[in-house]
């Protein structure tokens, strides 16, 4: 599971990473992303513009919109089947941006402690995510997302049994493809990212709040 992560890099430093990617350069820190939050998203529809939509996929099809609560994250092993991911898949994918995430470890005596992962470049980078168009009962349009998970690597194993999908530069363009795509396309970029290319080390629990938006969140504990 994916539940908090951060983008904490400048519009510049986000260019650099993303050349081809128009960029608000409003973009402010963010230390401690939370689900129900809004996102940096880089939707499939072409236009190659970094957006904000709301973390919690909802179904175009649900008749309230607190069901994206439960849908933060997405297995890619089963996108193909499921209902509330199929249509998604197939044809609303999207580049979630992040420079780090966090996932909590369970501790012999009891308790959590939290980690904060990166890549070991610092650089930002891209989750995998689904995104929907929500019609509310007013009008008003909800744009959501999920972040898609995998089996962890060597390294998120000694963390936790998933890690969310971070795809190379050489995927952004396929997995950005507006035409509608098959799951036999799309399946062989959702595998786990190298262990060698990343990095992690504990952090204070000022994470466990999501109120805690400080740059003092990710210092090492």
């Amino acid at each position: 599971m994916c539940g908090r992560f951060t983008l904490t890099v400048d519009a510049d430093t986000i260019h650099a990473a993303f050349p081809w990617l128009v960029v608000p350069h409003t973009l402010q820190p963010r230390y401690n992303i939370a689900p129900t939050q809004p996102l940096a998203v880089v939707p499939n529809n072409g236009k190659n513009y970094m957006d904000a939509f709301i973390w919690g996929l909802i179904p175009s099809w649900a008749k309230n919109p607190s069901i994206g609560n439960k849908m933060i994250n997405a297995r890619a092993e089963t996108l193909a089947e499921k209902p509330s991911f199929r249509n998604a898949y197939n044809r609303r994918r999207c580049l979630i941006l992040a420079d780090g995430f966090y996932e909590w470890v369970k501790q012999p005596g009891g308790g959590k402690t939290p980690h904060y992962i990166q890549l070991e470049s610092k650089e930002p980078f891209a989750f995998a995510g689904l995104w929907e168009i929500w019609h509310a009962p007013d009008g008003s349009e909800v744009y959501s997302t999920t972040i898609i998970t995998t089996e962890p690597n060597e390294m998120m194993s000694r963390l936790h049994n998933r890690m969310p999908v971070i795809l190379p530069p050489s995927a952004h363009q396929p997995w950005l493809d507006p035409a509608e795509q098959s799951p036999d396309a799309l399946q062989p970029l959702l595998r786990p990212y190298p262990a060698s290319e990343m990095m992690h080390y504990p952090v204070s629990t000022l994470v466990n709040s999501p109120f805690n938006e400080k740059p003092e969140v990710i210092l090492p504990a």
